[in-house]
């Protein structure tokens, strides 16, 4: 039952050029929950992947204007979290 709980907080992970380029150095980036801070997000990496989390920088983005038609809204709003694991340690998400 705890297992949704950091599922629940990890949404995704980003698959960018940028983001394979960060993971040789041991960084990862993830789509993670708006209102998951670093706590919640580093025990959610360790507990999901068995691994040693060195830090986590995270960042959120903003809604963008889109257009359909003649009707104007915005994208979801959305939070990104860049993990850096211990050296050492790797994530298989392949």
């Amino acid at each position: 039952m705890k297992d949704t709980k950091y599922l629940d907080i990890l949404k995704a992970p980003v698959i960018t050029e940028k983001s394979q380029l960060a993971k040789e150095q041991g960084k990862y980036t993830f789509k993670v929950d708006p209102k998951a801070n670093k706590i919640e997000i580093k025990s959610a990496i360790e507990k999901i992947f068995n691994v040693k989390v060195k830090s986590i920088r995270t960042l959120n983005e903003k809604p963008k204007k889109r257009r359909v038609g003649r009707y104007t809204g915005l994208t979801n709003r959305s939070k990104k979290a860049i993990v850096t694991l211990e050296d050492g340690q790797t994530i298989d998400l392949g």
